[in-house]
C-alpha cells in the first residue's frame, strides 16, 4: 500500500506552479505566497538549460504572453544556458488568462535549486514535474539523464521524503524508480478515459493524477482499493471542488491554493 497523500487536517492543497491565479507562474513570488497561505504542495514543472541546471518552467520554449527576453535571443529552453535564461523577465506582464494575477516585473525563471531552498519555510512538499515531450526529443535530455538530474537535487537538498515526481510520460518514472524507488511516483493522465489503475500501476507510480473532469466516486474507490492515491489537476471553481471532495480524492492541484484552502475550511475539512 502508497503512503496516504492526505494530511492530518483533511484534503491535500497543491499550489499548481505555485499559485499562477494570483501571481505569475512557476517563480519564486507565487511559490513563496503559497507558502504563506498554507498550501500542503507546491506544484512545479521542469525544463533543462543547454548546461544541464534543472530550471522551474511548464513550456520548452519562453512564453510570449508572459515573458520577455532580448530582441532576437534563443526562446528554446534547451538551447539557452542559465546565464541567456536569466535575461528572460517573466514577470513583467500578467497572465491574460488570469484576471487576479497580478505582475512582478524582474522575475526570472526559477533553478530548481532556489525553489528546493524554500523547504525550511515549512512542512509543505514538492510535486515535481518532468516536462518531456516523446515528439520532441531535443527540447530535453533523455529520460534516464533527465530523471538522475532530478533524483541528484532532490538528494542534495536531503528532500527526498517531501517529494513526488510526476509525469505524462511513464519513462521518466521508471527511470526514477530504478534510482530512486523512496521517491513517491505520480502518474498524470489526460485524454479519453482508460483504465487508469493500469496506467498508473505501468508507470511505477503510487499515486494517481488525471485530469479532475475524469474523476468519480467509483474511480477514487477502485484506486484506493489498488493503494493508489488520487490527486486530480488542475480544478479551480467551488463547483469542481465539491465533486472532488465528494468522491474523496486525497488531493487537489488548483491554480488558486488560498481559495481553495478558504472552501475546505467553510466545508468544516481544515
Amino acid at each position: 500500500m502508497t503512503i496516504p497523500l492526505q494530511s492530518a487536517s483533511g484534503i491535500q492543497v497543491h499550489g499548481h506552479r505555485g499559485a499562477r491565479a494570483v501571481l505569475p507562474e512557476n517563480t519564486l513570488p507565487a511559490f513563496e505566497y503559497a507558502i504563506r497561505e498554507g498550501v500542503d504542495v507546491l506544484e512545479l514543472d521542469l525544463a533543462v538549460t543547454r548546461d544541464n541546471v534543472l530550471v522551474v518552467s511548464h513550456d520548452p520554449r519562453m512564453n510570449p504572453a508572459f515573458c520577455t527576453g532580448p530582441a532576437g535571443a534563443r526562446t528554446v529552453i534547451r538551447e539557452m544556458t542559465l546565464t541567456e535564461l536569466r535575461q528572460w523577465d517573466c514577470g513583467a506582464r500578467a497572465n491574460p488568462g488570469f484576471p487576479k494575477q497580478r505582475a512582478v516585473p524582474g522575475t526570472r525563471v526559477p533553478t530548481l535549486d532556489e525553489v528546493l531552498a524554500l523547504a525550511p519555510r515549512g512542512r509543505f512538499e514538492y510535486n515535481i514535474e518532468t516536462k518531456i515531450f516523446r515528439k520532441e526529443p531535443e527540447l530535453t535530455p533523455d529520460p534516464e539523464t533527465f530523471s538522475r538530474l532530478l533524483v541528484e537535487s532532490i538528494r542534495k537538498h536531503n528532500l527526498a521524503a517531501r517529494c513526488m515526481i510526476q509525469s505524462f510520460d511513464e519513462r521518466t518514472l521508471i527511470a526514477a524508480a530504478k534510482l530512486a524507488p523512496e521517491i513517491r511516483r505520480s502518474a498524470l493522465y489526460s485524454g479519453r478515459p482508460v483504465d487508469l489503475i493500469a496506467f498508473a500501476r505501468g508507470a511505477q507510480a503510487s499515486i494517481l493524477s488525471p485530469h479532475f473532469s475524469l474523476i468519480t466516486p467509483e474511480v477514487v474507490r477502485k484506486a484506493h482499493g489498488a493503494g493508489l492515491s488520487v490527486v486530480p489537476w488542475t480544478a479551480n471553481s467551488p463547483a469542481e471542488w465539491d465533486k472532488l471532495i465528494d468522491a474523496k480524492v486525497d488531493a487537489i492541484i488548483s491554480d488558486d491554493p488560498a481559495a481553495l484552502l478558504a472552501h475546505l475550511r467553510a466545508r468544516g475539512l481544515r
